[in-house]
């Protein structure tokens, strides 16, 4: 793409005004959030930053510590206010244009079609530990050691955040073959890693040297399990002071090369920040934001745990932007040209095909809606870095001021698709349902799509399993046109067809169990667990269920198929009879070959996503059952809950790639529905029918992820007041309940001119079934998919 559509023109928005807390809320109103917020207090805590008190803390602990802040937050609280108004937000910063254009660039450039952790220094550690060390948690941690101090970064001349790994050198691929043989012993445990934000509140108060001080002192005694579990993160957490200590040293030698004394100065300043926090917690922003990545990038090389996200940093960052606006060593500018550069440090360290996730708005542990400059600043980052990652997404609230919407729907109508809405409302209550406490049910993250998870405290696989439900459909159908004696009405088929989900969600729960138990036995993730509530307090690793919340998250692909595909067997089999079930599956077989007829009636029926009740009944029946039924099931190690989802990612596509056709009109091999939005093309009536039918259910217990998805042409949005209609239907999509949306502003002519000149597309951003994509990168069914979806009009 040009440069010309990534750098729009620089031009001075209007002031904004907003608020931490809506217009309208009285003074003591203020006090109270300042009061009953973890991370606004944390800025209280930095005048003791060295203190490290002789235990962990507990959960009584920290409340006691937030209830004892929480007088002294009642000074100030007026200042506190008065640094968020009267912001200004630029369209396009003139602070390091130049220097993002070129890290944007070098990060295309440069980019690794893979990451892989060495396997050199893992079996080094392993060799080490084999007759020194038998128990495996601290053999775990010597590893995750291991792996972090070999580690090197690498730094050009215009990064300003150290954290960009160094692959292996050729000494190092030499030895690499022997030492994938050795760990062949070692197979992988299945299931999933990441898919989360860490716990970052003990690290910024306390810096690693105080966490291990705390760990240390509590010595070798005890049950052989918790002296082992201390063992090992005290392994891990050196492991990571020596990793952050050679990302200073990176900067140091790089200032021996630097061609000005500005950039000696920036790499001193880089180095300084990376040996400070080696031992030390963040005192500023800068130093706050490079820890936050070097957390993040460390737990994912040294523990090869995948999708670890920046998440809410209008939380974790917001106490250190503060206190340096108000002595002045930073400014808003500065603050952002420090996001853009971590959000290129994310692409440069993720493979494509992935997906990483910041979150921004919502609502604190009192329920009201949390919004600062950090949360416009999160979004305003994605302007010029026009990257594949992160998304960002909203967690959108009534109360939240509009200017923080209208920024959002305004970068989604420049073609920006990193931006999502979420239903905040809707989110908690689906969060409360599974027994998250109403002071916490606010502090969650999009993990890294749609699925929802607790805020550094989960341990929560998702999409664990996809459910290909209209492949069971057809399972079903089969059975029927064999059986003796067929379902008689259609409530009998319908009863049946659940019976046989029902088989298929038990096997689902007994091999994510199954997976579990290997996990426990093979796995361990020692570093991890140390950012990971309540691991240290319960002394378990997160493999060994120390996390508090350890859910498995199913996702059910498929939904307006299902739902569509019922309504035609209802009229084709049941209230005209002109099939039977027999008949219907030599229909399906065939793929309706030499039937147009028959395939134009299928595909005629009533579909969901018109507001038609037949198919929009259904499908609330369908959600209902497969919600119900998840609640029945409960995994190890804590009776964890089983939890639905709608999530695609890109299974929609690739499943049904593998399904034959099916009753609503679909031919074999064309992607399903993604997530809980109609089937592509099906929408007869716009956007707006679209949205009641997708928001006539109870979208909140599907906790697992619930995406709809929405594309317009780019030409459509050359005014405020298309702009302000595309506000309304997002706005009036969450207001009526719905989980989250997303959208594609993009041509078709423009998406077919990347499918015949991908080099001139290669950063051609695009939403797929909840996450990001480069539209070049991903398969060309996937590009079809995207080009079948209706093009909407507002």
């Amino acid at each position: 793409m040009t440069l010309a559509l990534f750098y729009p023109q620089i031009t001075q928005m209007t002031l904004i005004f907003f608020r931490v807390c809506c217009a309208g809320k009285s003074s003591a109103q203020r006090q109270k959030r300042y009061q009953s917020d973890t991370y606004g207090k944390l800025k209280l805590e930095l005048h003791a930053l060295q203190q490290t008190p002789s235990t962990m803390s507990t959960a009584a602990e920290r409340q006691a510590r937030h209830d004892r802040l929480g007088e002294d937050a009642k000074q100030g609280s007026e200042e506190q206010e008065a640094a968020m108004v009267n912001l200004v937000t630029k369209r396009d910063s003139s602070v390091d244009v130049e220097r993002i254009r070129q890290l944007r660039e070098r990060c295309l450039e440069r980019k690794p079609n893979a990451w892989r952790p060495s396997a050199v220094p893992t079996a080094r550690a392993l060799q080490a530990a084999e007759t020194a060390e038998a128990d495996w948690q601290v053999r775990k941690g010597y590893v995750c050691q291991e792996r972090l101090n070999s580690l090197q970064f690498l730094l050009d001349d215009q990064e300003l955040l150290v954290g960009r790994v160094a692959f292996p050198d050729e000494a190092e691929l030499a030895a690499m073959p022997t030492a994938q043989d050795f760990l062949r012993q070692f197979p992988p445990p299945p299931g999933q890693t990441g898919h989360c934000e860490l716990w970052r509140d003990e690290v910024f108060s306390l810096g690693l040297g105080g966490m291990l001080a705390r760990l240390r002192e509590r010595g070798v005694e005890g049950e052989p399990r918790a002296v082992a579990f201390r063992q090992s993160t005290i392994a891990a957490l050196t492991g990571l002071q020596a990793m952050i200590k050679h990302a200073g040293d990176c900067a140091q030698r790089a200032m021996t090369t630097a061609a000005s004394e500005e950039r000696r100065q920036e790499l001193a300043q880089m180095a300084a920040d990376c040996w400070h926090l080696a031992k030390s917690p963040p005192v500023t922003f800068r130093q706050a934001i490079q820890l936050l990545w070097l957390m993040d990038m460390g737990v994912s090389y040294g523990e090869s745990v995948y999708l670890i996200v920046p998440g809410r940093l209008d939380r974790s960052l917001w106490p250190f932007y503060q206190r340096d606006l108000e002595r002045g060593v930073l400014t808003r500018d500065q603050a952002l040209v420090l996001i853009e550069c971590l959000y290129i440090l994310v692409n440069e360290f993720v493979p494509d095909g992935l997906a990483m996730s910041v979150m921004a708005g919502g609502t604190a542990g009192d329920g009201e809606v949390w919004c600062n400059d950090l949360t416009m600043l999160s979004l305003e980052a994605l302007r010029r870095t026009r990257l594949v990652y992160p998304t960002v997404g909203l967690c959108w609230h009534q109360d939240l001021p509009a200017e923080v919407t209208d920024l959002a729907v305004e970068l989604v109508s420049e073609g920006i698709a990193n931006v999502g809405f979420f239903g905040d409302e809707t989110i908690r209550k689906g969060l409360v349902g599974l027994g998250v406490p109403a002071d916490e049910a606010g502090h969650y993250i999009n993990s890294t799509c749609v699925e929802i998870t607790p805020v550094g405290a989960s341990n929560v696989w998702v999409a664990s399993p996809y459910f290909n439900i209209c492949g069971t459909l057809l399972e079903e159908v089969a059975a029927q046109a064999v059986a003796p004696i067929p379902a008689p009405t259609f409530a009998d088929f319908v009863a049946a067809y659940k019976k046989r989900m029902v088989g298929t969600i038990s096997n689902a729960v007994a091999v994510q169990n199954r997976y579990r138990a290997l996990r426990k036995a093979h796995g361990r993730k020692p570093l991890q667990s140390v950012f990971t509530r309540d691991c240290l307090t319960r002394e378990r690793d997160i493999d060994d269920g120390g996390a508090l919340y350890n859910w498995v998250e199913c996702s059910f692909v498929g939904l307006a198929n299902l739902a569509d595909s019922l309504v035609a067997v209802r009229e084709l089999v049941y209230e005209t009879g002109d099939f039977d079930f027999a008949g219907l599956k030599a229909l399906l077989d065939q793929g309706f070959a030499g039937q147009e007829a028959l395939l134009c009636r299928c595909q005629g029926l009533p579909k969901y996503g018109n507001t038609e009740p037949a198919p929009d009944e259904i499908l609330a029946d369908m959600v209902a059952f497969f919600c119900r039924e998840c609640a029945q099931w409960h995994l190890e190690p804590d009776a964890s809950a089983f939890v639905p989802g709608a999530f695609c990612w890109v299974m929609h596509e690739r499943l049904g790639r593998e399904t034959g056709a099916t009753p609503d009109g679909r031919r074999q091999g064309i992607p399903f529905a993604d997530g809980c939005g109609p089937a592509q093309g099906r929408e007869r009536h716009g956007p707006t029918a679209a949205i009641l039918s997708a928001t006539s259910w109870d979208q909140s217990k599907l906790i697992g992820g619930a995406a709809f998805n929405m594309k317009f042409p780019a030409s459509l949005f050359r005014d405020q007041a298309s702009r302000r209609k595309l506000r309304d239907l997002v706005v009036t999509f969450l207001q009526r309940g719905g989980f989250e949306t997303q959208i594609n502003v993009v041509d078709a002519k423009t998406l077919r001119q990347a499918q015949d000149n991908p080099q001139a597309y290669r950063d051609l951003v695009v939403r797929i079934g909840g996450y990001t994509d480069y539209f070049v990168r991903i398969s060309r069914e996937m590009q079809d998919e995207i080009l079948l979806r209706t093009e909407y009009s507002v």
